[in-house]
């Protein structure tokens, strides 16, 4: 988590010690600064990515606001939003996971919330005084996708009718001529596994780019490329904003010739070394 107060001369970065009792607590404390009385506005910038990290995060706006006898505004920058998946309650008995999420976040009483890519509307329309940053605009940072795609060396795939939004508000920012190839898949609500996967277009010796927000565990990926490598594809390309990689990046070897990412979930150097990863470091950029 990374605190910057911004006051009269400038700003500086707040330094925060977070540890954990052993009866499983976290606990927060801000390094004194001098500044107090005079701190114009705090900007926090938090990777989300486990609930002690969230636990972190609604300490350390607290432990601001005890700074100062005076309302510090706060602004929070929540790359990837947890439990952005969960955006509605698919099983009775199931809880509507992002807008208990959200209304945790509310509860800090923020200037703003800004958020990059969230899965779908639902998180967005969650969040009070939300800046939700586009995964076109995180794309332009990426010169040789765009090259490729504007040179028709590569073909945009929506992976699921879930990013078909996406994947053509892309399409139009870079005033792509090749039409979409757009897959649609089938999935169990209650085990979540992908029971099949169309595809309605010719992919045939073209080369392609599969674009969508997360990659966790990677089977609508891998199921998707494998479908697409049978129906005749070339190579096959991924961008995703979100890689959480949490099966590791070997599964992809064979199926997916190169993945790229933003470093929305870890720092570019906390990624492991592969040939076919390449993080794009946007931290300090939004």
């Amino acid at each position: 988590m990374r605190i910057l107060l911004f006051h009269t001369n400038g700003h500086h970065v707040i330094q925060s010690c977070i540890t954990k009792f052993p009866g499983g607590e976290i606990h927060v404390r801000l390094a004194p600064t001098p500044w107090v009385g005079v701190i114009k506005k705090i900007e926090i910038f938090a990777r989300l990515n486990c609930s002690d990290d969230v636990m972190s995060l609604l300490l350390a706006v607290d432990a601001i606001r005890n700074m100062s006898e005076q309302p510090i505004p706060t602004h929070l920058t929540i790359p990837y939003f947890p439990y952005a998946r969960q955006d509605r309650v698919c099983v009775r008995g199931e809880a509507f996971s992002a807008k208990v999420m959200a209304q945790l976040i509310n509860g800090l009483n923020l200037e703003s919330v800004i958020i990059w890519d969230p899965h779908s509307e639902v998180v967005s329309n969650l969040l009070n005084k939300v800046i939700t940053i586009p995964q076109s605009d995180l794309f332009v940072h990426c010169p040789e996708l765009i090259n490729a795609l504007q040179q028709n060396e590569l073909i945009l795939v929506a992976p699921d009718k879930g990013a078909s939004l996406k994947t053509r508000t892309l399409h139009q920012q870079l005033q792509l001529t090749t039409p979409i190839i757009q897959a649609s898949k089938n999935r169990d609500p209650v085990t979540g596994k992908i029971q099949s996967i169309k595809i309605d277009n010719d992919v045939s010796g073209k080369s392609l780019l599969i674009v969508d927000d997360i990659c966790d565990g990677g089977s609508t990926f891998l199921n998707l490329a494998e479908k697409l490598k049978q129906a005749g594809s070339k190579r096959i390309f991924l961008f995703i904003t979100h890689g959480i990689f949490s099966q590791g990046l070997a599964v992809f070897e064979g199926l997916i010739d190169r993945i790229y990412c933003t470093d929305s979930i870890k720092p570019q150097n906390a990624y492991p070394a592969a040939n076919n990863l390449q993080v794009i470091g946007l931290y300090s950029i939004h």
